[in-house]
């Protein structure tokens, strides 16, 4: 590893801690029990973030023998991330500071099947906007978070369900033209399942499945957002449950994202969700995980019958001898609001060292 490389992972595992930490701090030697890093390493980075404006000291820890430790806590609105989430007929922004909390939020009304240049325009908009938020702070980045399919690497389209002409079309460069700030683009329930496994949602593998105007999943496995070979895993929605079912948006028939969708259209809530929970039941058997977390607009219009018909169809497997056993079926509020959050954590995250490509960096 080169070494300015090595300083910047060691500087995000120290401000890792500190964002952990919260307004009580952390003290130098915490830092460097936590990080494995010298004391003297310790001092230095900690000594840069103080200069950046990035750290700043929260007082004194009584001694237990010696002198009192000195403690230091991460400035959490010394810098800021722009989530955007551009649904098929909405567009959610977030400004967030680098704790992850929100500071401005805004929604406007999308059409995803519109010229690109207008969606452009409308989501170069929302960044102006919440960037006026906090004029004189700077915005590390721009989070974006669409359907997909998508290459989430070279920040690629890919045939969006119901809207196909957005394939080929490199997003992450065109707004980042737009907007002068750096892009980073991923699909809707990758950013959310980021976000959730930031924001201590607990340990473990889990799934989210995010129902709204489509269905999709976002995995989280062995610590980190999994995107598969091709960046395509979490097209959840597009199994087949039903071979003369009708017809879905991306081509097939009785996928899971047009059976839910179409009960729901008719009123039927319980069918809706007993549809998502043989999809989760069938992602828990596959992959062996412990939890559902469920999410979405159209789950927020009632999370207590999403929840329930979802654990049902999973305990009923489980009693017949299949996976499912003790797996826990929650909900991440807000409805769309976490997709745009997870946007931001997009941005957020490597500066904390918690995303990278390469195996063994932290997940």
């Amino acid at each position: 590893m080169n070494l300015p490389a090595l300083r910047h992972h060691n500087a995000a595992l120290v401000l890792d801690l500190l964002r952990a930490a919260g307004a009580e701090g952390i003290s130098r030697l915490e830092l460097a029990e936590g990080t494995g890093l010298t004391p003297q390493a310790v001092s230095k980075i900690t000594a840069r973030l103080r200069e950046d404006g990035l750290a700043v000291g929260a007082g004194l820890r009584p001694s237990t023998g010696g002198k009192p430790r000195t403690v230091l806590r991460l400035v959490p609105d010394a810098q800021f991330a722009i989530g955007l989430h551009l649904d098929r007929d909405g567009l959610t922004a977030v400004l967030v500071d680098l704790a992850g909390r929100p500071v401005a939020v805004t929604t406007a009304p999308l059409d995803l099947g519109a010229p690109a240049e207008r969606v452009l325009a409308d989501a170069a908009d929302a960044v102006r906007d919440l960037s006026a938020a906090e004029p004189h702070k700077p915005v590390l980045g721009v989070g974006v978070a669409v359907p997909g399919p998508l290459d989430h690497r070279d920040g690629v389209l890919h045939r969006v369900t119901g809207f196909p002409r957005w394939n080929g079309y490199p997003l992450r460069a065109a707004l980042a033209e737009r907007t002068g700030l750096p892009v980073v683009l991923d699909k809707d329930t990758n950013a959310a399942a980021l976000a959730l496994a930031l924001g201590g949602a607990g340990g473990g593998d889990f799934a989210y499945l995010h129902l709204g105007t489509g269905l999709g999943a976002g995995l989280v496995l062995g610590g980190e957002v999994h995107r598969g070979v091709r960046t395509g895993a979490g097209e959840f929605g597009h199994q087949t449950l039903q071979l003369d079912g009708p017809l879905c948006g991306c081509g097939g028939r009785g996928c899971i994202e047009a059976l839910c969708l179409a009960a729901e259209a008719r009123g039927d809530r319980g069918e809706a969700a007993r549809v998502l929970g043989m999809g989760a039941a069938n992602l828990v058997a596959l992959l062996d995980i412990d939890r559902v977390v469920l999410g979405g607009r159209t789950v927020a219009a009632d999370e207590d019958a999403y929840v329930r018909g979802v654990r049902a169809v999973i305990e009923e497997r489980a009693a017949r001898g299949g996976a499912g056993a003790g797996v826990t079926v929650a909900v991440a509020g807000g409805g769309d609001r976490p997709v745009a959050e997870g946007a931001a954590q997009l941005v957020l995250a490597p500066v904390f060292g918690r995303v990278g490509e390469e195996k063994g960096e932290r997940g």
